[in-house]
């Protein structure tokens, strides 16, 4: 019933930037968190930030002051901003979402494809 597309992912040199895009579609009634989840080749997948409904955020501490996570609530789309990275940032990034999708349903969560972001010289 929801689908996750996620865009924006590239090549990008060291100290540079780049803003990530997950737009949800479909039945929703109430989107409860979106967020960002990355995962590096031989590492386990770890958090980078969330955004509630509420508008609360939290964010890895590796990406403190230099990543933002926000959100467009008339598209249904959150977004990552990435400023300043590093190589060690290069990873596969997931759209994370948790969702009422109808009323007296309990929340479900999705998952995008994931887009590939590469930092290095």
């Amino acid at each position: 019933q929801v689908q996750l597309v996620e865009s924006g992912g590239g090549l990008v040199q060291p100290g540079g930037s780049l803003r990530l895009s997950c737009a949800a579609s479909g039945r929703i009634s109430r989107i409860n968190t979106m967020g960002w989840y990355r995962q590096a080749p031989g590492k386990q997948r770890e958090l980078v930030a969330t955004i509630s409904y509420s508008g609360s955020t939290n964010y890895a501490d590796s990406v403190k002051g230099r990543f933002t996570i926000s959100r467009d609530s008339a598209k249904n789309t959150a977004y990552l901003q990435m400023n300043s990275l590093k190589p060690e940032d290069t990873a596969v990034y997931y759209c994370k979402l948790l969702v009422v999708v109808a009323a007296f349903r309990p929340e479900d969560l999705y998952w995008g494809q994931g887009t590939q972001v590469t930092v290095s010289s």
